[in-house]
């Protein structure tokens, strides 16, 4: 894969990418709207095709908080169309790497010193690159380490694309921009943590340590005298990135079964053993090895939980919540879903609305076990989210609800069960409470 030797920074560079790009999806609209007359399905599957690409070629070359929002689009399977997610899957694993000169020049910069002072041998050639960084093979004394270099101008571009996407979403999902600052700030405080490798050196000691008892997963060791906010160094691991293992490993469904109990364990555990967890698990942050374990390597986005969000959150997933509708209403209350100045259609449309959509996504949790293989439960998903999407009433409300903690938790599962899908997995729901 072609290298680059530069990412634009500025606001001005930048927008005028994403200008470039509009200029590209209306042509193609142009395309569609022509071949449409001949055969329709096919010329909407070659516009979501062409429009997919493009897109995704210009947040490659953008980078950061850029590539980072395609990584997370990509776990949408159910919103986006199959082209959309098939190309934005690449942010996980398939980025141009920085060039050679260009990684030598960031790694003096941060560290003081060349490649060759720091290691006895270091690989200028990228063995991953992803949306915020790219990771290097080193070796010192006849041990591998892995050696994660951050893109030059991320942190300070992110405040610039976040304006950028600010009135796209406002479009989008009906908000008021007025008051959903406070999404933005969540949103833009945690991409800021993310960009900060001193954070996450941190963070990767704690968790790694804290989550030792969950069973059958491993975590590479963290080195801080060779580690800065923009470099970080740890143990070189061997594995499969655990996307390419679900595509092109012929493994036994009960391998598949055994890491996805131990996916399934280390994120409750987290939640509920330490109100805190690692809110990006997307298939790039997790390797399997050999023998089959999982291997967790990324903890720089840590999503940490109020016991006041924690409490009405998951308490919505069980019966007796979502069986008594005067109770329900108080947790939806609790969680800023329903709100005072609600109008009486306002708050029935919602409560009728999220009641639907718990009833479905808390089903993991009404089961002692549960398949997340189960195509019944993906399609009415689906289903789901076609619905929302058609509903005419949600684009007439205001649609700025829920706590801002909503963001990153609800992140945290949607990826989750899409990990869990993806393993076709089927986990026993409560043994990780043995752990607390």
């Amino acid at each position: 894969m072609k290298s680059i030797d530069s990412i634009p920074v500025s606001k001005m560079q930048r927008a005028s990418k994403l200008v470039g790009t509009g200029v590209k999806i209306g042509a193609n609209y142009l395309k569609y709207y022509g071949e449409k007359l001949i055969d329709a399905e096919r010329a909407e599957e070659k516009l979501n095709q062409d429009n997919a690409d493009d897109i995704y070629n210009t947040l490659k070359s953008l980078k950061g908080s850029a590539l980072k929002l395609a990584q997370m689009l990509s776990m949408e399977r159910n919103i986006l169309p199959k082209a959309y997610v098939d190309k934005f899957s690449l942010a996980q694993f398939s980025v141009p790497p920085l060039s050679g000169p260009l990684v030598r020049k960031t790694l003096k910069k941060h560290l003081g010193k060349t490649p060759e002072e720091l290691f006895d041998e270091f690989s200028e050639e990228a063995i991953s690159a992803a949306s915020i960084g790219q990771v290097h093979l080193a070796v010192k004394n006849n041990k591998r380490y892995a050696v994660k270099i951050q893109y030059p101008g991320v942190a300070e571009s992110i405040g610039s694309d976040l304006a950028l996407v600010k009135p796209i979403a406002s479009k989008m999902f009906n908000i008021k921009m007025n008051e959903a600052e406070q999404y933005f700030t969540e949103v833009e405080k945690k991409l800021l943590e993310e960009t900060d490798y001193q954070i996450e050196l941190q963070q990767s000691i704690e968790m790694s340590e804290a989550c030792a008892k969950v069973l059958d997963i491993k975590f590479p060791k963290y080195y801080p005298e060779w580690s800065s906010k923009k470099v970080l160094v740890m143990d070189f691991m061997k594995g499969k990135p655990l996307g390419a293992y679900v595509q092109k490993n012929k493994s036994s469904q009960a391998e598949r079964n055994a890491i996805g109990q131990t996916l399934w364990d280390f994120y409750m555990f987290q939640i509920h053993g330490l109100r805190k967890v690692q809110a990006d698990p997307h298939p790039g942050n997790f390797l399997i090895n050999k023998k089959g374990k999982l291997v967790a390597i990324d903890f720089g986005c840590i999503k940490k939980i109020p016991e006041n969000f924690y409490g009405p959150y998951f308490d919505l997933s069980s019966r007796e919540v979502l069986n008594d509708a005067k109770l329900f209403e108080q947790k939806l209350e609790a969680l800023e879903i329903l709100t005072k100045s609600d109008s009486k259609e306002e708050r029935k449309f919602f409560t009728a609305l999220f009641h639907q959509m718990l009833t479905l996504f808390t089903k993991p949790f009404q089961s002692e076990e549960f398949d997340f293989g189960d195509a019944t439960f993906w399609d009415e998903i689906g289903d789901l989210a076609q619905q929302f999407t058609s509903q005419s009433e949600l684009r007439k409300m205001n649609n700025n609800r829920g706590s801002k903690h909503f963001i990153y938790v609800n992140r945290t599962f949607f990826g989750l069960y899409s990990l869990l899908n993806d393993l076709k997995a089927k986990v026993e729901v409560n043994r990780f409470k043995s752990l607390i």
